[in-house]
């Protein structure tokens, strides 16, 4: 069982993975910082020099909701653009592919000559 594990373990899909989920999550504090940092306060300012962080009703802390929410649209929106990136290098990648190979020029002398010798007949 211990080998298995350990072949399963280190995959390189594993490794890819697990390399993923490391910068995902720093890209995610990268991401935090920004709109805690820069953005939050931006808007506060258009708004009057409000702080969304300490937004309250009751108990519930509303102002962290909103800076949680702007922080996921705005790394869906960043992961949107990675990942419609990556569909057009693939999808010009397949063009490619699909594009038919000229034949060599020894392949068309020869095709031509198997021609003209077939209009002799």
């Amino acid at each position: 069982m211990l080998k298995e594990f350990k072949e399963f373990a280190l995959k390189g899909n594993m490794m890819d993975m697990a390399i993923g989920i490391i910068i995902g999550a720093a890209f995610g504090a990268v991401i935090k910082s920004l709109v805690d940092d820069v953005f939050m306060p931006i808007i506060g300012q258009l708004m009057g020099g409000l702080d969304f962080s300490t937004w309250m009703v009751g108990s519930i802390n509303i102002g962290l909701f909103i800076n949680a929410t702007v922080n996921f649209i705005i790394i869906a929106f960043v992961l949107f653009l990675v990942v419609k990136g990556m569909n057009n290098m693939k999808r010009k990648e397949e063009e490619k592919a699909a594009e038919p190979a000229t034949p060599p020029a020894q392949e068309v002398l020869l095709s031509e000559i198997r021609d003209l010798l077939k209009k002799k007949k």
